[in-house]
Formats: structure tokens, sequence, C-alpha cells
């Protein structure tokens, strides 16, 4: 039964740039030729393809904080999706806050996405859109409305207002969604992400393992925030880069000496091969 290793990108395998140095993919490509290779990541299908150019990834890749499941080729092994009325409530009590979401959609089967934002911004979520200028799936919206089918609805603002508002949905909405709330490192602030209630990456591995017949028991994974959680619950192996939060660093059964800008993933990776 071969190993099964799936990373985070940002904060983890990714540098804080965006690249991935070409030690990282020398090291990732060198393990991927015996073992199962993929990622686990709150990032798009077009972004996640855009950052592992020239990466080897040999299994289905959970996209979107697990909303998503789809190969490097596009086929779409699963989704959990926000319906557009689940959607516009949510947007409508952010209102009352107000704040108003990053809304990511699915526009076709061909995965197509859509990235609405509303032209109220707070001065975080204008630093955020500002990383993606550029992108063609950008879509500005005076009134702010779903699509039909959403894969996550995200919040990007101070702590304080953050915390209040998870709390006021999850008192409206309950267990219908999963509230991921934690640090946002690139512009220092927070984030409150809404997706289905089996939309982790939890969940996604689980579905990654029913499809390849793996063993769980033989899975490392890599993470530095609260949504990789999930995935260190559930797997063999559990690891920590040396950045990661507090917290998290707590729940690894290992924390790497080294952080993400000095290619944690990779010295990890280097030592199992010498190892053997």
């Amino acid at each position: 039964m071969k190993n099964i290793y799936i990373t985070d990108l940002d904060h983890t395998f990714l540098r804080t740039d965006l690249s991935i140095s070409d030690f990282s993919k020398a090291a990732w490509n060198a393990m991927a030729l015996d073992s199962i290779a993929t990622i686990a990541t709150a990032r798009t299908y077009k972004k996640t393809v855009e950052f592992l150019k020239n990466v080897d990834i040999n299994a289905p890749m959970i996209l979107l904080d697990g909303a998503l499941i789809a190969t490097v080729d596009k086929k779409i092994i699963g989704t959990k999706l926000i319906a557009k009325d689940a959607a516009d409530a949510i947007i409508d009590e952010g209102a009352k806050f107000g704040i108003y979401p990053f809304v990511l959609s699915l526009r076709d089967k061909n995965l197509n996405e859509a990235f609405l934002y509303s032209s109220t911004l707070n001065e975080h979520q204008k630093s955020v859109l500002f990383r993606y200028k550029g992108d063609d799936n950008l879509s500005e919206c005076k009134d702010i409305r779903a699509m039909q089918e959403n894969f996550k609805i995200v919040y990007f603002g101070d702590e304080i207002l953050l915390r209040e508002l998870a709390k006021h949905l999850e008192s409206i909405f309950g267990d219908m969604f999963k509230y991921i709330l934690a640090p946002e490192a690139y512009v220092g602030c927070y984030f409150l992400t809404l997706i289905h209630k089996d939309a982790d990456k939890s969940h996604g591995i689980k579905s990654v393992s029913e499809h390849m017949g793996f063993d769980l028991s033989k899975l490392t994974v890599f993470g530095d925030n609260y949504n990789d959680v999930g995935m260190f619950e559930i797997a063999g192996t559990s690891v920590a880069v040396a950045n990661a939060q507090e917290g998290v660093k707590k729940l690894a059964k290992i924390v790497l000496e080294h952080t993400n800008d000095q290619d944690a993933v990779a010295h990890y990776l280097e030592r199992l091969k010498n190892v053997r």
C-alpha cells in the first residue's frame, strides 16, 4: 500500500510570495513517484492549478475547503454546494452588521468559477481584492446576490466583528453550515468562511480515500491554520510548519523547525528519503 501525502497550500507549501521553490518542487515530485500526492486548499481550482505548475499531483485535489473535489484535468469527483436561497439569507444577515461577503460560485460544469464581491468593501477586503487583480473571474455587484451553486461565503474583517457575526449566523442557521474563523496572514485581519456542513478538508480527504481506496493510517498531512485541523484528526501523521498558528501546532504530531518560506514540507520529505 502506497503512502499518501496531502499538503495545504497557503503558508504551508507556498511561500509567502506565493511561489514554490525549485527545491520544493523537486522534493515533492521525487516523493510522488511512488506515493499518492495531492493538496487540500481553500483556493479555487484555477488559482491552484496556476500555483502547481510543474508540481506532480496524482490524486484528486481538495479545493475550496473541501467544497470541490476535482482532478487536475477538471474531472469533478464531488461537490458540497450552498444553494442560492441559503447563500442570499447569509448575505442579508451579514448586511445587518454592515459587512458584505465574497461569494465563490460555480458557473458551469467545466469548472469556470465566479468570485462575486460587493461594491461596498472594508479596507481588509480591498487589500484581499488587490491580490487578485487581473483575475478574469472577478465580478463586482452593487446588490450582491449569490448564484445557483456556491462553494463558499467568505468575510474578511476585524476579529471582534467577525466573532460577533459568526455567533449571530450560527444562532440563526445552526448546523446547516460549517463556520471557520481564523487569522488571515496575508492582510493581517481575520476571515470567516461558511461552507456546506459536510464540506471541509477532512470530508474531502475521506472522499478522495473512497475514490482511490487508500488507508488513512498511511496518510501524512501538512498544514498551518485552523481549517487544517480536520485533516490532522484523521491522518496517521499530522505535520505543522514552524509558522503555523500556535493552537494548530498543539494538535499536530510533528512540528517542523522550518517555515513555509524555508521550504518546510520539502525538508521533511528529504529527511524521509534519507531515512529509507
